[in-house]
């Protein structure tokens, strides 16, 4: 490295400046991978100290486990068609529409009734399975309160502006429906399977929160427990993914020339820069796992005018309920604290979206995903043994929180490799993923047949949830 004596700063021929001999061009420094390193180094310690996952439930007879296997592996061209088509559809949220229209062909092929366009939203949909038929859909829940054992598995299809499938929604989308039909086809070589089995596309899941709006429309009020599968680094039972919350915060002060009378101003980029300050001194005493993080939306028109109006998001999370409210009431303090000190006008305005609270896991409905994935050579850990940065938002959370359930994970990339990345999303197509796309059909139709088959897990998926609160009344939470 240059002797920091050197000359002060100078320019070469390319436009890079030399700041104390150290050259400073237009590219950003590179972050350090040491943290990640010790990190991933860690988890494989503790991966290795793990007990095994045992289930004390006998889950469903081997005869239905034998043909869910033989299904997945019959399925696998056809799911896996499926989930390159929705790959290249790359359709945003609520616009999913061709990847909706690739879905229900599939199930009509296989003999499946599909409703689009359910509960209020365009690309949602429902098919149902009774007592391993399939049957038109009912939407109505009240005459199912005393109904047969019931399950729900998700489908996911949205993608990310920009980046296309690089959360391997496509694949989420690809093994639910492979699930289903896998149950579909066990069924329909004559072995019992009781109960019902839902499968619910879900959209916009990607800032839509299409999950929530759908309970709100009353999509789950008859589900005893949903589960789904989402593709990572590593596989997991119990991922903690965190709540989410949105805020929006406009100061309004008061235009005035920036030169000749800025005394006449009341300066809203200056509150909002007092408070992505303070915000960002405020993160410095945030309880391990919370997350705050913004930006600047407007700061003004021009540099001589004094800005009239700023606006700021950010998203506020936390891996739990309480722990979302109170960093959101401190969030609160610090719009209105910023408004005083700097004469301006303040507009906070919450959850301009739903939100999305933290997912709560059932263990014992989770520990059947972890045996059937075992049976398949897959190794799943538990969250204590996977780096606990990584830690994102879903509004499976808000399911959750409302009826029992689980979203593990499922490895098809490298543990390094980010989601939402245009490397992931490399991983998300390709014939590699396969693999991982075979598994997670035949663990997700496992556990729904453990689930429907097995009234002593049932009971014990429902205690469970009863001992951890029972259902929240999601939508005044924060009320």
């Amino acid at each position: 490295m240059p002797e920091r004596s050197e000359a002060l700063a100078s320019r070469t021929d390319d436009g890079v400046r030399a700041v104390h001999g150290i050259r400073v061009g237009p590219a950003p420094t590179r972050p350090s991978t040491a943290y990640l390193d010790r990190a991933a180094a860690d988890a494989e310690v503790a991966a290795s100290r793990a007990e095994p996952f045992e289930s004390s439930f006998a889950g469903a007879s081997a005869e239905l486990l034998t043909a869910i296997e033989s299904a997945t592996t019959t399925l696998l061209p056809r799911t896996s068609e499926l989930a390159r088509t929705i790959f290249d559809l790359a359709e945003t949220g609520f616009a999913e529409h061709r990847s909706v229209d690739a879905i229900r062909t599939l199930l009509e092929a296989e003999g499946v009734p599909v409703r689009v366009g359910v509960f209020g939203l365009d690309t949602a949909f429902v098919a149902e399975l009774r007592d391993g038929v399939p049957v038109e859909p009912e939407l109505s829940a009240p005459g199912h309160t005393a109904h047969a054992p019931t399950i729900t598995i998700f489908a996911e299809y949205d993608a990310l502006p920009g980046i296309g499938h690089g959360c391997g929604h496509n694949l989420i989308a690809a093994s639910a429906i492979g699930s289903f039909l896998a149950l579909v086809r066990a069924a329909a070589a004559g072995i019992p399977l009781p109960g019902r089995v839902l499968l619910y596309g879900t959209p916009a899941e990607e800032g839509g929160n299409g999950k929530e709006l759908l309970a709100r429309a009353g999509a789950f009020d008859a589900v005893d427990a949903a589960i789904m599968v989402h593709p990572f680094g590593y596989d997991v039972v119990d991922q903690p993914f965190i709540g989410r919350r949105i805020v929006r915060i406009v100061y309004n002060g008061v235009a005035a020339h920036a030169s000749a009378s800025p005394f006449q101003g009341r300066n809203a980029l200056d509150a909002a820069v007092l408070n992505y300050q303070a915000v960002g001194l405020l993160r410095q005493h945030l309880p391990p796992g919370d997350r705050l993080h913004g930006i600047v939306v407007d700061g003004g028109e021009r540099p001589n005018v004094v800005p009239e109006r700023a606006e700021l998001e950010y998203y506020v999370r936390s891996p739990d309920p309480a722990g979302l409210r109170e960093l959101s009431s401190r969030v609160d303090d610090i719009a209105h604290g910023i408004a005083l000190a700097t004469g301006t006008g303040v507009e906070i305005v919450w959850d301009p979206q739903p939100f999305t609270l933290p997912i709560r896991h059932n263990a014992a409905l989770g520990e059947r995903w972890a045996v059937a994935q075992a049976a398949r050579g897959r190794a799943v850990r538990r969250s204590s043994a996977v780096p606990s940065h990584l830690a994102a938002s879903t509004d499976f959370g808000n399911v959750s929180v409302r009826i029992p359930g689980i979203h593990p994970v499922i490895a098809i990339s490298p543990p390094e490799v980010s989601l939402h990345t245009r490397e992931f999303a490399a991983h998300a197509s390709s014939p590699d993923s396969d693999a991982a796309l075979t598994d997670a059909i035949a663990g997700l139709a496992a556990t729904a047949a453990d689930f429907l088959s097995d009234p002593d897990l049932r009971a014990a998926v429902a205690a469970e949830f009863q001992a951890a609160g029972g259902p929240i009344d999601v939508e005044a939470y924060f009320s």
